[in-house]
């Protein structure tokens, strides 16, 4: 079985660090469902967070992950495999915690990613 993770990522910048995201929709509502359905509600928050700056999941170097339940680990794994499908996997960090902002959800993820650095122009030095 792959790892869901790198253990090291030698990346360029610049960088775009997204704030942990909760599974919120765009209208405020939190994702209702399981550790699953909330996860997937987190990582369209990051790709909508990354967006603006011309990144995609593509571009994420590290993630942090919060979980109120560890046993929802398997849940979540399920969804990176569904989300992140490209080599190499982000570099990872995972916690269990007592709460988060929100007594409703049980995910919340950080991102960092690393946009390509822009091509040099003949004459450039």
């Amino acid at each position: 079985m792959a790892k869901n993770y790198s253990a090291s990522l030698l990346a360029d910048g610049p960088f775009v660090f997204v704030s942990g995201q909760l599974p919120e929709a765009p209208d405020g509502s939190v994702a209702e469902g399981d550790a699953v359905e909330q996860t997937r509600q987190v990582f369209r928050n990051i790709e909508a967070a990354l967006a603006p700056h011309g990144a995609d999941l593509r571009h994420v170097v590290k993630l942090t992950y919060y979980l109120r339940h560890i046993a929802d680990l398997q849940s979540v794994r399920q969804v990176l495999r569904e989300f992140l499908v490209h080599e190499p996997r982000p570099a990872s960090t995972l916690v269990e915690v007592n709460g988060l902002a929100d007594s409703r959800c049980l995910v919340e993820i950080e991102a960092v990613a690393a946009l390509p650095a822009p091509e040099r122009r003949d004459g450039e030095g």
